[in-house]
């Protein structure tokens, strides 16, 4: 049980100063001893309120025409994502996102560093909100959907109330859809409420710290994360 503790203080830490890696954080600790289908009910419960608490923080900076497309595309991802968790075994799945992750985070950090522009389209949107709901199906994994709102956001600020209002929607969807599969058991409940005092705690200490960080700094800790995520995927699938 103590390996659960850490990765919910660290995973939460991590959600409050960049609004997302979280779950890979916490399914990256886990993973070597615990399958997926354990994992994954337990880390959408603890991030449910987490998401909540940072959508009410960042609430005068959500944009509906960025967040309502994204949010129908993402669910509608979801289906087919939640279906493989639960049918069929995944590992080359997750090899290719990993590597797709891992070009947007490149493309990203070089955007920022002013040697690419960055760009969107109408296409683009399409097929990360698809993507990106396969994953978070499959893993609540939203690294392609924070690099295409890293692409369409200001700062930090309308970056985490965005991307943390898509992934409120994603994560009522996926309960309803778990607990109707199966997925989402007695003992996923159990867990969440030993554990989510910690996730409390984590996200407080994380949102405390961005007060002492600089714009540019929190823009870049994103793009890490992300580019770490793609890596991650890939080593635990091989």
């Amino acid at each position: 049980m103590h390996w659960w503790i850490i990765a919910t203080v660290l995973a939460y830490f991590v959600k409050g100063v960049c609004g997302m890696g979280n779950t890979l954080v916490f399914t990256s600790v886990l993973s070597f001893a615990n399958s997926n289908v354990n994992i994954s009910p337990v880390e959408l419960l603890l991030g449910y309120p987490a998401n909540c608490i940072l959508v009410w923080k960042e609430r005068r900076h959500i944009r509906w025409k960025i967040c309502l497309p994204v949010i129908a595309l993402v669910i509608l991802g979801s289906l087919p994502g939640i279906f493989l968790l639960k049918n069929v075994d995944v590992s080359a799945i997750k090899i290719v996102f990993g590597f797709v992750i891992l070009f947007v985070g490149v493309q990203m950090l070089l955007a920022e560093v002013g040697r690419v522009q960055k760009k969107t389209s109408k296409w683009s949107v399409a097929i990360i909100g698809i993507l990106s709901g396969i994953l978070c199906g499959l893993y609540g994994i939203g690294a392609l959907l924070g690099a295409y709102m890293h692409q369409v956001t200001e700062d930090s600020h309308s970056f985490k109330g965005n991307f943390c209002m898509v992934f409120f929607a994603e994560n009522t969807f996926r309960i309803i859809v778990y607990s109707l599969m199966g997925i989402l058991t007695l003992s996923s409940v159990k867990n969440f409420l030993m554990l989510a005092p910690l996730m409390l705690l984590g996200l407080g200490l994380g949102i405390l710290s961005t007060k002492f960080m600089n714009e540019k700094l929190l823009k870049r800790c994103i793009i890490i994360m992300l580019m770490i995520s793609g890596v991650a995927l890939i080593v635990n699938s091989i």
